[in-house]
């Protein structure tokens, strides 16, 4: 999928198109907008990189500087509620190490970061009953990564439902802690 792309709307023949500049920007989309807001504009490579800042929000979680909502911790990982769920359950697992990207990673860290995922999304299953969930990890701002510091994103999908746009609207504190109760109850 390409960034900025809305699956729901264009079909993988369209983002063929698309990515081979055979789609006009000027052809209407499903909904009647142009094409060419179906794709962000090329990322420059100094943009892209993306190296670690000592201060970014999760390491200042990890510090206690900054607020969470905590669905479970080990002496690698944290696993918190995302302030800005693209769903209900939305949950990041953070490895304590500090790196921006998977790359930078030692291994223990990176395995210590997919064993709590893998707990963390057996407990989301339980507790949310979801048709599915997803799990994934961005690396660099061309993939979409805007903290830099190695997460892993643990959403609950439900068949029907959108998930909503990420980095817009801060959830509830009261809600996101009733979620993240029931998910700590199944954590294993």
């Amino acid at each position: 999928m390409l960034p900025g792309v809305c699956e729901s709307r264009v079909s993988h023949v369209s983002i063929a198109r698309i990515r081979a500049g055979k789609l006009k920007s000027d052809r209407p989309s499903a909904d009647n907008r142009p094409a060419s807001f179906l794709v962000k504009p090329p990322i420059e490579k100094s943009e892209n990189a993306m190296p670690y800042d000592n201060n970014n929000p999760f390491a200042r979680i990890l510090r206690g500087e900054l607020p969470c909502v905590k669905v479970a911790e080990d002496d690698a990982t944290l696993a918190i509620m995302d302030l800005m769920p693209q769903a209900d359950g939305h949950v990041l697992v953070i490895p304590k190490e500090p790196a921006a990207q998977i790359f930078e990673l030692s291994g223990d860290a990176a395995a210590a970061g997919i064993r709590m995922t893998q707990r963390v999304a057996a407990a989301v299953r339980a507790a949310l009953g979801p048709d599915g969930v997803f799990i994934g990890q961005f690396n660099g701002a061309a993939a979409g990564q805007t903290v830099p510091h190695v997460h892993f994103h643990v959403i609950p999908r439900w068949e029907g439902v959108e998930l909503r746009l990420h980095a817009r609207d801060i959830a509830d504190a009261a809600a996101l802690e009733s979620v993240a109760q029931r998910i700590r109850e199944r954590f294993v």
